[in-house]
Parts: C-alpha cells; sequence; structure tokens
C-alpha cells in the first residue's frame, strides 16, 4: 500500500523570529506544524524535515564576498542571492524552532553542506548534481505522496516541491502552513502558482482536515 508522509521543511531558528534571515511571521508556521504533526502520527504516517546545513565559509554567504546581503551575483555557474550567514553547522540558528514536536519527527535530513553550491530543494542541490537522502529514504517506505509546509515559500518550499513532482510523488502544499522571504512583494504568491502550475494541489490546514477526514 502505497503511504503518505508529513515534509516540513526548513522551519528553523535562523528563518524566525530574531534569527540571522527571519522570514516576516516564520513563527506561525510552527502551530500549523504541530497540528499536522499529531494528525499524521494518528494515522501512522511518518514526518520528516529537512534542515539548512551549511558550513561557515558556504558560497552563498555575502560575507563571503564582500557583498550587501540580498545583492545578486552568481555562484557555480547560476544566478545567486547572496543571504546573510544563516544556518551555519552546530550553530543555534541552525537547529530546528524548539516549540516543534521533535520527539515525533521520523527524520531529519540535511541539506546545503556543499560551500561550492546553495540547496533550496530538500531532494537536490540548485544544479541537480547531487541528491541529499530524502528520496532514498521515502521510497524505502513506499511513500508517493507528500503533504509539504514550510519555509520559506519562494525558496526552499518551491524548490522542494518541484523537485518532488518531477520526482514523481504527489504534493499538497498546506499555504498557511508556510511563509515567504519576498524580497519582490509577489513572490510567494507566484511561488503558489507555480507549484499548482507543476500539479501540487494547494489547501489550508482547515481544508486539509476537512477534506481528508
Amino acid at each position: 500500500m502505497k503511504q503518505r508522509a508529513l515534509l516540513l521543511v526548513d522551519l528553523q531558528n535562523d528563518f524566525c523570529a530574531g534569527g540571522a534571515l527571519a522570514v516576516a511571521e516564520g513563527d506561525s508556521t510552527v502551530d500549523v506544524a504541530n497540528a499536522l504533526i499529531d494528525w499524521s502520527k494518528a494515522r501512522n504516517e511518518p514526518v520528516v524535515a529537512s534542515q539548512d546545513w551549511h558550513p561557515a565559509n558556504h558560497g552563498s554567504f555575502a560575507s563571503q564576498h564582500g557583498v550587501e546581503p540580498f545583492t545578486q551575483g552568481e555562484l557555480d555557474g547560476l544566478p545567486q542571492t547572496f543571504w546573510p550567514d544563516h544556518c551555519v553547522q552546530h550553530t543555534e540558528g541552525a537547529q530546528l524552532h524548539p516549540l516543534i514536536n521533535h520527539k515525533s519527527i521520523d527524520e531529519v535530513v540535511r541539506k546545503g553542506e556543499n560551500p561550492e553550491i546553495d540547496s533550496y530543494s530538500a531532494f537536490f542541490d540548485n544544479e541537480h548534481r547531487q541528491k541529499t537522502a530524502l528520496d532514498g529514504w521515502l521510497r524505502e517506505r513506499e511513500i508517493a505522496e507528500l503533504t509539504v509546509l514550510g519555509l520559506a515559500t519562494d525558496y526552499c518550499v518551491k524548490f522542494t516541491v518541484l523537485d518532488a513532482l518531477k520526482l514523481g510523488y504527489q504534493v499538497n502544499v498546506i499555504t498557511d502552513g508556510c511563509r515567504g522571504v519576498n524580497l519582490n512583494a509577489h513572490d510567494s504568491a507566484q511561488a503558489f502558482m507555480d507549484m499548482a502550475a507543476e500539479g501540487a494541489t494547494l489547501y489550508t490546514l482547515a481544508d486539509w482536515v476537512e477534506t481528508q477526514a
């Protein structure tokens, strides 16, 4: 029997209030995440979380290039936004948000460890040269469908969802469990449209609970 899993994307301190790359209202995703963790566990569906896990010299950091954060440039031949230093390995900022129900997370998959290239997706680096452990972990458990939420809508959530769809997963996105960076005002709205256009189904938490009961 094909299974479904809950995927929590980068619900880390540095993307929440007070963090190095804080997303507006990022903390508001935690209550949605915990509600869905409880919902999934009640149905014996596994919960997996992705974790940005950068070395201190990561090439996506503005500090490595002597430029201001959010400057546009190039890394490994790809267009790159240069970010504030964030989610550095073994720092508090890289840890999953403390109010998440950690004990119910079955697996944590780390990404962004190669300093030469960024990794928005929880499945691949940005050039699709190297896979994370996520796809293998899901396939070992015959997971065919994912319920996804997290940070940030317009980067790591979007590219995780697009890669999941390309890999053949059915994908549901819980929109009120996501928040975006929004370097441009409508980036998150566009990201949701892009995900839906490629085949993801969008739900609010309330809609999900009502329709999946």
